[in-house]
């Protein structure tokens, strides 16, 4: 497992502290036990030496480590989605924003029934290409990734929700449920009904999953604005009708705030193969892989920015349902800003739609920004 990208000491001690900051940025990984954790694992701290760290749970499994079940590696905030992952430095740049595109894609489920060739052909790269993006940036090839994100997203059905196992198969996007049960048991040497928790839970339609983010999180904006653009949003809860041609599958989708650190979705589809995409979608539309330190940090340095992002810690992007575009949703920059001001948002990069967001928010009009620029 490649670990070069990574400052072991300090991931170390970032461990030791469990320093909640770091939790979704990397996984340590125990030689000892072949498990890997978050950061935040309430377990006893191993020794050093009997610890190395990994950027993506991926790259953990690739590496022949399983997911703990203590701390449950697939709750972890949703730095990347299910990956663990985000482009750092220049990352609305060149082959990062190659691999970006692919994990959305992967997220919504396209190797569960396709091939790395048809993911490549898609993004307009070769495999081979693609699988060194990859091995680069991730430490694991895309397959790897897809396996991870299938695992994870069937033990968080299995530990909670009651859905029958062959229903778990089906919505995590493996093949069969022999796969499944194989997969489960190389992982974790046991069946996945033996991950399940049992207890109390309330009766209702559909599934029901918490969603992680990284605070803090400006709910409220955010709710408002979806309804404000003609979203159904009632009750502090935001509600979507599933198209099958869209989603593959008919049904409804309902968001609402639950504890700190989660929302809840609730999906009811006529086809649990759609699940994968409604989640990314979802994901999407909440910005949950936003990491509001980065963006807080970059945007602060400009004086203009700076007290408008202390203003609205936590400030999210309303995204779109279905977003086909190739560049990154949180660097897209308004079409009426003038030259000027597009060569001032350089250094806003990759965060220039976070950065309109603000101006927005604070009621300045790009006129006087441009004026001030």
């Amino acid at each position: 497992m490649d670990t070069t990208d990574l400052d072991q000491e300090a991931c170390y001690r970032a461990v030791v502290t469990r320093d909640a900051r770091f939790d979704g940025r990397f996984f340590g990984c125990v030689k000892t036990t072949g498990v890997y954790c978050r950061p935040v694992c309430p377990a006893r701290t191993p020794r050093r030496e009997n610890m190395i760290f990994a950027a993506t749970a991926a790259a953990a499994e690739a590496a022949g480590f399983r997911a703990c079940l203590r701390c449950r590696p697939e709750t972890a905030p949703d730095f990347s989605s299910w990956r663990g992952w985000a482009p750092r430095g220049g990352a609305w740049r060149g082959t990062s924003n190659t691999v970006s595109r692919a994990l959305s894609l992967i997220e919504a489920g396209v190797l569960d029934t396709g091939s790395t060739e048809a993911l490549a052909d898609r993004l307009g790269v070769g495999e081979r290409h693609l699988r060194r993006l990859f091995r680069q940036h991730l430490g694991a090839a895309p397959v790897s990734v897809a396996q991870t994100r299938r695992v994870l997203l069937a033990k968080a059905l299995i530990q909670e929700t009651d859905l029958p196992m062959a229903e778990v198969a089906l919505a995590a996007g493996f093949g069969s449920v022999r796969r499944f049960n194989e997969t489960f048991q190389a992982l974790y040497d046991r069946p996945p009904g033996a991950l399940r928790r049992r207890g109390e839970r309330a009766a209702r339609a559909g599934v029901r999953l918490n969603l992680a983010y990284r605070a803090p999180y400006d709910w409220d904006g955010l709710i408002a604005a979806l309804a404000a653009r003609g979203d159904a949003v009632e009750n502090g809860r935001w509600m979507r009708a599933l198209d099958p041609t869209i989603d593959g599958a008919s049904g409804s989708v309902v968001v609402e705030r639950a504890a700190v650190g989660r929302l809840t979705a609730t999906v009811e589809a006529s086809d649990l193969k759609a699940l994968p995409g409604v989640l990314a979608r979802v994901r999407r539309v909440f910005d949950l892989s936003a990491d509001p330190e980065a963006i807080a940090r970059d945007l602060s340095a400009d004086p203009v920015l700076a007290p408008l992002v202390t203003a609205r810690p936590g400030l999210r992007l309303a995204g779109d349902w279905i977003d086909d575009g190739e560049d990154a949703a949180s660097d897209r920059a308004p079409g009426d800003w003038s030259a000027v001001l597009l060569a001032r948002a350089e250094h806003w990069r990759p965060w220039r739609a976070y950065a309109a967001a603000h101006l927005a928010a604070a009621g300045i009009e790009i006129k006087e920004t441009r004026d001030a620029a």
